[in-house]
Order: structure tokens, then sequence, then C-alpha cells
């Protein structure tokens, strides 16, 4: 199996950690190819600091389906709909949008008791 390239989206509290933990791993089948971040936040310097590029969400979409997962931590139902709203008129029928339910899923098996901090509100999927 090939690697599975995926982008974040929100670097605030929750992709902050989300980003630190999966640079932390020495996983070679993960590559992290983008950030979408408006914000000077921690994780958007962590990005920077490591070389991954910070775009937009046109650019992300632009990726096609050469991105696998799209992780979009924002805590923002409708940012989460208008990005698989782009996604499906684009074409696109690969990418997966997953939610920070995902992300706190794979945190607990790749970390040692390392939690997300809790989101703000409940936005479902």
């Amino acid at each position: 199996m090939g690697k599975q390239s995926i982008a974040i989206v929100g670097l605030g509290d929750v992709g902050s950690a989300f980003l630190s933990e999966l640079l932390g791993q020495s996983n070679s089948g993960v590559e992290i190819v983008a950030v979408v971040e408006g914000s000077v936040t921690p994780g958007y310097a962590l990005a920077e600091a490591n070389g991954i590029k910070n775009i937009g969400i046109d650019d992300l979409v632009a990726m096609g389906e050469g991105l696998d997962i799209i992780f979009d931590l924002t805590h923002e139902a409708e940012s989460r709909r208008n990005l698989r709203e782009r996604l499906r008129t684009s074409g696109n029928r690969h990418t997966i949008v997953a939610t920070e339910n995902i992300a706190r899923m794979i945190l607990m098996l790749i970390s040692s008791g390392l939690e997300l901090p809790k989101s703000h509100t409940r936005t479902g999927y």
C-alpha cells in the first residue's frame, strides 16, 4: 500500500495537537501534504517549520484525487458541508473528509494517552 496523503483544515487547539502528534510518528505511510489555516497559531508555525504548505480551500480542492484524506478540524458544520460540496462538484469521488472524532480515534491508537483538546461544540458529521 502506498502513502496516504492527508491535509488538515483548521490548526486551532485540536488541529495543532493532531499535527504535532502526526509529525512525531515515524510511520512513513502518511504524508501531510498541506494545511489550511488563516490565523497564526502554534499549528501554523509548526507546519511552516516542517515545510508543509499552508494553502486555501480552492487550492485544496484543486489537488483532486491526489489527496486521500482531509481532516476538517474546524468545528464548523457549515465549513464541512461546504468542503464536501466543493469536492463533489469537482468530481472528486476519492478524497474523504474526516472529522474530529476520527482524529481522536487515530490519536488513541498511535499515542500513549494524548487526548485532543475538547471541541467547543458538537457539530456532527
